[in-house]
C-alpha cells in the first residue's frame, strides 16, 4: 500500500486547492468514483502474480480516488461552520472518521470470515479429502489464510489444500473489496444528491425585498 500513502502525501495540498477552483461537488463525487474503479480492481487478482501487475496499479488507483477525496472533504466540512465552531466540526469529523473505521474493520471482517468458511468448505468438499483431514483443517478456520496443513496430509493433498485455503482468502477478499466499491458509489451518488443542497434551500428561505 506504499503508492497509496505516496500518492495522498504529495497530492493532497494540490487536491486541497480543487475547491477553491471547482467547489466542494464535483471533487467529492469524482474522487469516489475513481476510489470505486482502486477498490474493484483489487478483487482482480487471483493466487499468484507479481505484485507490479496486481496490485499495484490497484493501489494507484485507489490512492489517486482516495487524494482527490480526503483533502477536499476535510475543507468542506471546516467551510459548513461559522468560524467559532471549526474546533468542534475537526473534533467530529476525526471522531465520525474513527469511528466509521472500526466499524467496517469489525462488518468486512465478518463478510471476509464467512465468505472464507462458505468458501473452505465447498473446496474441500470438491478436493475428495479424507473426513479426517478435512475436519482438522476446518478447525483452524479462524486463522484463515495461516491454517497449518495437517502434518499427516500426503503431497496430493498438501496440494489440495493449500489451494483451497489460498482461494477461499482470495473469494473473501475479492467480497470485501467488491462491497467497499459500492460504498464508495454509494459516497459518490450523496455528493452528487447532497452538497449544494444546504445552501440551495438556505437562498429559498431568505425573505424576498
Amino acid at each position: 500500500m506504499l503508492p497509496f500513502v505516496l500518492l495522498m502525501f504529495v497530492l493532497s495540498r494540490w487536491a486541497g486547492g480543487l475547491i477553491d477552483r471547482h467547489g466542494a461537488k464535483l471533487p467529492l463525487i469524482i474522487g469516489p468514483a475513481i476510489a470505486a474503479c482502486g477498490f474493484a480492481s483489487f478483487a482482480l487478482p487471483d493466487v499468484g502474480g507479481s505484485y507490479w501487475t496486481t496490485f499495484f496499479p490497484a493501489a494507484l488507483v485507489l490512492g489517486f480516488g482516495m487524494t482527490f477525496t480526503v483533502a477536499p472533504l476535510t475543507t468542506t466540512v471546516m467551510q459548513s461552520v461559522a468560524s467559532n465552531a471549526v474546533g468542534v466540526a475537526s473534533g467530529v469529523n476525526n471522531a465520525v472518521s474513527s469511528v466509521a473505521g472500526l466499524l467496517a474493520i469489525a462488518s468486512f471482517g465478518i463478510v471476509m470470515s464467512l465468505t472464507f468458511d462458505v468458501d473452505l468448505k465447498a473446496r474441500l468438499a470438491a478436493a475428495g479429502l479424507s473426513t479426517e483431514i478435512v475436519t482438522a483443517v476446518e478447525s483452524q478456520r479462524s486463522k484463515l489464510a495461516a491454517i497449518e496443513v495437517p502434518s499427516s496430509a500426503s503431497p496430493e493433498a498438501r496440494t489440495s489444500i493449500e489451494g483451497a485455503i489460498a482461494g477461499a482468502f482470495v473469494a473473501g477478499f475479492r467480497r470485501v473489496m467488491l462491497i467497499a466499491a459500492l460504498l464508495a458509489l454509494a459516497s459518490a451518488a450523496s455528493a452528487w444528491l447532497m452538497i449544494g443542497r444546504r445552501s440551495s434551500t438556505r437562498a429559498s428561505l431568505r425573505p424576498h425585498a
